[in-house]
């Protein structure tokens, strides 16, 4: 087999995707709701919106579909799509965590961290699900 019908062998349909993107939102936004949860009860403020379900739950299914589609993306334009993966994916979330550092003055540490937190948690079950319903290879 050449590496054009390999990459054809691996790809699949567009409910098996789908479940997948649905698997990790629900995943990542239940994980979120124990670091909400633990954050909470650390001493973040009650009122830190971010750590309110109907944001973080929001913000969750946003990454999580804005990363499918870019997964997506990746694997048919680059030469070498895990590379670019291993690099662009801890690049992506560093950078993510600038706007939660701009609320440090509502959150405090504990809610900062709680969303840093929630940043590597939501990464972490994005691309778990991406490599089993997207395959790069």
């Amino acid at each position: 087999m050449s590496l054009a019908s390999d990459a054809v062998a691996v790809r699949r349909g567009p409910l098996v995707v789908a479940g997948g993107v649905l698997a990790a939102i629900v995943v990542a936004a239940a994980a979120d709701t124990v670091i909400a949860q633990l954050a909470l009860a650390a001493g973040a403020p009650d009122d830190f919106q971010p750590l309110k379900a109907p944001s973080y739950i929001f913000l969750t299914t946003v990454g999580i579909v804005a990363g499918a589609l870019g997964w997506a993306i990746l694997r048919k334009v680059s030469k070498d799509p895990q590379a670019l993966v291993r690099r662009l994916v801890p690049t992506l979330v560093v950078v993510s965590f600038v706007p939660d550092f701009l609320l440090y003055g509502d959150g405090g540490a504990t809610g900062v961290g709680a969303l840093l937190l929630m940043h590597v948690t939501v990464a972490a079950a994005a691309v778990v699900t991406y490599r089993k319903a997207m395959p790069l290879a």
